[in-house]
């Protein structure tokens, strides 16, 4: 898959940090940029259930105000940019915003995530939750500090033969192609012919060669570590420049939660992270 069209989505209490990101991978990836800015709403509600009535439609006011200035602010940005762009708004209730998220996600190739938009802690899980599992698309988490990029030279590929791990792999072809060195990570396999095959990662090695990628597998003990952990620190030492790992999450209720592993990569991922359900 090839990136034409990327989808960055902002809050409005943010700097432009994430949006200069999404520029400049834009400009290096020659994709057109749909910059969607992202306020929630609050429930009209007190604590008691009764409405209240004027602080929530002034909150409310004030919140639209901010949300218009920060779409201003992007224009600005992106005005002297020189990329091909759009801006858009969206205002919603908390109940509604994965949704509207997922729907904004589905007409983009890939949805980008950055460390400003991680650090609001008000709308980050419900953000993620959105465009990775009411969305096909991938999303690329690009934590504070990390430089983002759709031509990664060396790859980390989270690999447990399950079809999660399988469509990241799909969605993230591209960067694989192009990567110098492509790592299969598989923790503690258990070699069986209906999981990991006789030989864990040899399959998925095999098909990946097929591709011209330059793909190597890298068996890596657990030692009663969590499985994040040793990705995390295996994407370290191996100097990888991204992450590529299916999400996976089980469903409550009419909620996604997403599963322990998807979690914690998606709290502390030491570089950027590719991940797609």
């Amino acid at each position: 898959m090839r990136a034409k069209t990327v989808l960055s989505i902002i809050g409005i209490n943010q700097d432009n940090e994430d949006l200069r990101s999404a520029i400049e991978l834009c400009r290096a990836a020659g994709a057109h940029l749909s910059v969607l800015v992202t306020a929630l709403a609050i429930a009209p509600v007190g604590g008691y259930g009764e409405i209240s009535s004027s602080a929530w439609a002034e909150e409310r006011e004030r919140e639209l105000q901010k949300l218009g200035e920060q779409v201003a602010a992007a224009r600005t940005v992106l005005q002297a940019s020189g990329i091909s762009y759009d801006v858009d708004s969206l205002f919603t209730e908390y109940g509604w915003v994965e949704n509207e998220i997922g729907e904004r996600a589905r007409y983009a190739d890939v949805t980008l995530v950055g460390g400003d938009l991680l650090a609001q802690d008000d709308m980050r899980w419900r953000i993620l939750n959105g465009a990775l599992f009411y969305s096909p698309a991938p999303i690329l988490i690009v934590p504070k500090g990390c430089e983002a990029s759709l031509r990664p030279r060396r790859v980390l590929v989270a690999w447990d033969s399950r079809n999660e791990a399988s469509h990241a792999v799909r969605a993230a072809m591209e960067q694989l192609t192009v990567a110098e060195n492509v790592h299969v990570a598989i923790v503690d396999p258990h070699a069986s012919i209906r999981a990991n095959g006789e030989e864990p990662g040899a399959d998925i090695a095999a098909f990946l060669a097929r591709h011209g990628i330059h793909v190597s597998v890298d068996v890596l003990a657990g030692g009663g570590r969590s499985v994040a952990d040793i990705l995390r620190q295996h994407a370290v030492d191996i100097g990888a420049d991204l992450i590529v790992m299916g999400a996976y999450g089980h469903s409550r209720m009419r909620e996604r939660i997403f599963g322990g592993t998807t979690r914690s990569m998606l709290e502390a991922a030491p570089v950027p992270l590719m991940m797609t359900r």
